[in-house]
């Protein structure tokens, strides 16, 4: 009984001896999942209601991201350069005189872009209206400051789980992962994100969806992957960004909506979703499995085998899935084709549920055989930067 009692007093020693989450880090984590809802929320927005004021609850809870960045890091900045407490001095870079955690730096510098978008922003709207593409210059600055949160957040939490594990604060090091994978998870949400105008599902017969989709997915899967230390990340982070979606396409519906600017060609009565999510889960798993197998070869043949895999299973499983979004029985409250934003005209080929330019033969294959390229080139790139991240400790 003896000792029995002293392994259990151990073991409680070790619970209480495992540090909390830093707040700073709650906040930045806040910060991207505010972000990432208010982008969806506002994109929304503007097929069912159209040009709106400033102030909607999609800006607000796009520019809050920007708010708590700039803030939390900022003060991160702040407290560490002028009040020197040794735990932050010790995990700390030095920028232009100023200290903090690598992540801190990055972080409020998007915040501060993000917010410096806001009145460009506004101003646009105003001059031009509504946007015809996602990528304008004020987006564009928008954009890249949600990236440099999002990046300032992977790194702040990448630094904290490495000291942790270091430390031997297992209890610390495994809630850091999840946090790490989760946001990991938003920014796949981000990437396909910012490719919605090549993989709406009208487009998925062509080769153009797969190339935009070899661009820099296969990056941040390999990242994840190397730096998180978990055998299953990226299909976790992809699970992540699944379930958002899904709930996404639940929710928005169930609240009134309405035109507030022509032309109006669809009755629109309740809030328009985003499409359904596109399945990467499938290429998630493979390079998951793949990865596991290959730790020891070099990063080049890694690449060379992975960009195939990711390329030709996403083809394999999205090609027929989007046979079946044209159909009649995914127009329903879970795969949400049924909804059409209201400028829509009944002529155009999203509403008709037709492809637009679907190819077939060499026209398709040179294309895949392009975003193959792509694909190994982007997990070569996410190779060397996942090995670099996996020893950040500032």
């Amino acid at each position: 009984m003896a000792t029995t009692w002293n392994v259990s007093q151990a073991g409680s020693a070790r619970v209480q001896a495992s540090r909390p989450i830093p707040w700073y880090l709650w906040c930045v984590v806040l910060a991207v999942t505010s972000v990432s809802i208010g982008a969806h929320w506002d994109v929304s927005w503007h097929r069912s209601v159209g040009r709106d004021t400033f102030w909607t609850p999609a800006h607000l809870a796009i520019y809050a991201c920007g708010v708590l960045a700039a803030i939390a890091c900022g003060y991160l900045v702040l407290y560490t350069t002028f009040r020197r407490p040794a735990a932050l001095i010790a995990s700390s870079v030095e920028v232009f005189g100023f200290r903090a955690p690598l992540g801190a730096f990055i972080a409020s510098w998007g915040g501060i872009a993000m917010l410096t978008s806001a009145p460009f922003d506004n101003w646009w709207h105003n001059a031009y209206g509504l946007d015809v593409k996602i990528v304008s210059p004020p987006h564009t600055l928008l954009m890249l400051g949600v990236f440099a949160v999002s990046v300032g957040a992977l790194i702040l939490l990448l630094g904290e789980m490495n000291r942790a594990t270091e430390a031997g604060d297992a209890v610390l090091a495994r809630r850091l992962q999840w946090l790490l994978l989760y946001v990991g998870g938003l920014m796949v949400v981000f990437q396909m994100f910012f490719r919605i105008e090549y993989t709406w599902d009208i487009y998925l017969h062509s080769a153009g969806a797969y190339i935009a989709m070899a661009i820099g997915v296969p990056t941040l899967f390999a990242i994840l992957w190397q730096a998180s230390r978990n055998r299953w990340s990226c299909t976790i982070a992809t699970v992540f960004y699944t379930v958002f979606l899904i709930g996404v396409i639940l929710i928005l519906p169930l609240f009134p909506a309405e035109p507030k600017l022509g032309p109006v060609y669809q009755n629109v009565t309740h809030f328009v979703p985003p499409k359904f999510p596109i399945l990467l889960i499938v290429p998630a798993i493979l390079l998951d499995l793949l990865w596991t197998k290959t730790r020891q070869w070099k990063p080049w043949l890694t690449a060379l085998v992975s960009g195939p895999v990711f390329v030709l299973s996403l083809v394999a499983i999205e090609w027929p899935f989007a046979d079946f979004l044209m159909t009649g029985a995914a127009a329903n409250r879970f795969f949400g084709t049924g909804y059409f934003q209201y400028s829509m005209p009944s002529t155009s080929p999203d509403f008709l549920r037709q492809f637009i330019d679907p190819q077939q033969g060499w026209v398709l294959w040179s294309g895949l055989l392009m975003a193959m390229l792509y694909a190994s080139i982007s997990t070569w790139a996410g190779v060397k930067l996942g090995r670099w991240m996996r020893e950040i400790q500032r």
